[in-house]
């Protein structure tokens, strides 16, 4: 069986940090191992449309900016298939099959969607479209028959929903779909990056993100508001690390190399959060370390971008080249559900005869 990756994000804004410690370098690393056939990265607008669908315009214009930020990555459309979900027809077709094997109440149960609704306060008036995220969700991951899956940890439940349609796709009808496994962020500190306020969830509508196309400056003053520690008032006061957002930053980005560059006071990343434990190390400090290490890793991302950005048609020409390839592999799976499900009328040459010896008898 062929090792295939789907992974993905929803075009409702630039691409931040976040993204890229808990899927985006992971998945660059992933399309240069050499370990998997065939790597499809879906910009998903429209799963982002069940939740903006009184503002399209949103999704239209952000699906250049993700695509840049994919690009400016490392994302080579050489090795990885880049395409776009709306542009698939067979994808909704399947989560219109799919629906069929699912139940209301186990939608209701399942742990994201609970929490999106929450977030969202959508409550009673929640969309369709939204409410059925996950059955939409094992469209795109059967479509393409992948066998990993690369997300962050809120994301399980997805999964496994996924993967009960699978499960029950196959015992129905007959075996046809795969059933995916799932690759975590190997840093636990990359699972949930916080926003830069410290709240737990970095988002666009709270104001608190990087962004990967954020200019040095725009990283620099970010880095410098930062939340950390609030009982840390003097630089002689012992700090604190849990919930320390430069240190849970730090925890994702530095690597040792960083720690001889603009650190050579210490010998690794522990020691300096003792250090901080103890007092005598100002948040300033911590703070600047911290930019220097951003920017180290955006700095290449952003030169990218800055090229890519010279020719959007290019960028456009991969899109809709992605596109047509995901297509043809789309169909392929499509027809093989159809014929399981007994749907093939006109392409099953026994049902056909059958029937025509049937009224010919009478």
């Amino acid at each position: 069986m062929e090792k295939i990756i789907l992974t993905g994000d929803r075009p409702t804004g630039r691409l931040h940090v976040g993204h890229y410690a808990g899927s985006l370098k992971r998945r660059v690393q992933l399309q240069n191992s050499g370990e998997f056939d065939k790597i499809y990265i879906m910009i998903a607008d429209a799963q982002a449309l069940t939740d903006n669908f009184d503002n399209p315009e949103k999704i239209r214009q952000n699906i250049i900016e993700v695509a840049l930020d994919y690009l400016s990555c490392g994302i080579d459309p050489k090795k990885a298939t880049i395409f776009v979900q709306s542009q698939i027809p067979e994808l909704t077709e399947l989560t219109f099959f799919y629906a069929n094997l699912v139940t209301v109440s186990r939608l209701q149960r399942n742990p994201t969607v609970k929490n999106e609704i929450k977030m969202r306060n959508f409550e009673a008036s929640i969309p369709v479209g939204f409410f059925t995220y996950p059955i939409s969700q094992a469209a795109d991951i059967t479509a393409f028959k992948a066998t990993t899956i690369p997300v962050g940890e809120d994301q399980l439940p997805m999964i496994e929903q996924a993967r009960e349609i699978v499960r029950k796709f196959n015992s129905v009808y007959g075996e046809v779909l795969v059933e995916p496994e799932v690759i975590l962020p190997e840093n636990d500190a990359c699972m949930r990056l916080p926003g830069i306020d410290g709240k737990q969830k970095m988002s666009k509508s709270l104001g608190n993100c990087i962004y990967l196309s954020d200019t040095e400056e725009d990283v620099r003053k970010k880095v410098m508001s930062m939340y950390t520690d609030p009982e840390h008032i003097q630089v002689s006061d012992p700090g604190h690390i849990e919930g320390n957002t430069v240190f849970t930053y730090l925890d994702a980005f530095c690597n040792q190399g960083h720690i001889d560059e603009y650190a050579k006071d210490y010998n690794s990343l522990d020691e300096m959060k003792a250090h901080y434990q103890r007092g005598g190390l100002g948040d300033v400090k911590i703070k600047k370390f911290l930019n220097n290490v951003l920017q180290e890793e955006l700095s290449p991302i952003r030169a990218r971008r800055s090229e890519y950005e010279k020719d959007i048609v290019g960028v456009y020409d991969i899109l809709k080249e992605g596109s047509i390839v995901a297509r043809e592999k789309a169909a392929q799976t499509m027809k093989e559900v159809k014929d399981m499900m007994k749907i093939n009328y006109f392409e099953d040459e026994e049902l056909i005869r059958k029937h025509c010896e049937k009224y010919a008898s009478k």
